[in-house]
């Protein structure tokens, strides 16, 4: 009886999707869902390591195609909604910074540059140069357009709020346009940083407190127009006797 199931083990054939559940089981597969964005609906997939990737796509063919030729990694769309932490800091309603992302795809020094973006509070912005200096590579700024170019995981890793040194909007993974609008959405005024932008204005300072901001830090914000100064470089404003906000770190220690 033994011997004659043993010899049946070799016509045994596992269920269709026994590969499948076995790669999710142990987190090497992607799973994904279709979630509302400040954009419109957008494909989040996500792994056991954390999210992977956010993309728009015409239909789940197409992102699932997109996603294979990016990740080459199993992809299943999820029979649950992904946790609700997930969907609120997609609709901006919650915090990116608390979720845990799969960057596996990424070079350690994209990583880190993507790390350090998620620092940036919503409604501001800093220059490709900031990271640069603050990851330790100050002239990497070339090289950290490039790594935000190739973010993947837009809108929850917000590589929208990194501007040009000149302080023009510049480039985005999902479109020019749609940088700005993510910038409005999330109260600033888009409008104000372009014509600072073409006036030169790069810093702002407060002579009560002789310190000086990136124009979208909180503290900026604050300084009372009769009180506020306008700086078109860190050499400008520390020669007027003016030190660096430590809140937004415009300058180097």
């Amino acid at each position: 009886m033994i011997l004659a199931d043993l010899r049946r083990l070799g016509e045994a054939r596992a269920p269709d999707d026994f590969a499948a559940n076995v790669l999710r089981a142990v987190g090497l597969v992607d799973r994904y869902a279709l979630l509302e964005s400040p954009l419109g609906p957008v494909y989040v997939a996500w792994s056991g390591h954390g999210i992977s990737a956010v993309m728009r796509a015409a239909s789940d063919a197409a992102f699932e195609a997109a996603f294979a030729a990016r990740f080459a990694r199993p992809l299943l769309r999820a029979a649950e909604p992904p946790r609700q932490a997930l969907a609120r800091a997609l609709a901006g309603r919650g915090e990116p910074r608390r979720l845990a992302y799969d960057l596996r795809c990424c070079t350690p020094f994209e990583r880190d540059v993507l790390v350090k973006a998620l620092e940036i509070p919503r409604g501001q912005v800093r220059p490709y140069a900031w990271i640069a200096r603050e990851i330790g590579k100050p002239k990497a700024v070339r090289a950290v357009g490039g790594a935000l170019a190739r973010n993947p995981v837009p809108l929850l890793i917000p590589c929208h709020r990194v501007v040009r040194s000149d302080g023009t909007l510049g480039e985005y993974a999902l479109g020019a346009g749609r940088k700005a609008d993510m910038l409005a959405a999330e109260g600033l005024d888009v409008g104000q940083v372009e014509r600072e932008a073409q006036r030169g204005v790069r810093l702002r300072g407060s002579r009560t407190t002789k310190i000086f901001c990136f124009p979208t830090c909180a503290d900026a914000r604050r300084i009372a127009p009769q009180h506020a100064v306008a700086f078109g470089s860190e050499r400008e404003a520390r020669a007027a006797g003016y030190r660096p906000c430590r809140r937004c770190r415009p300058a180097a220690a």
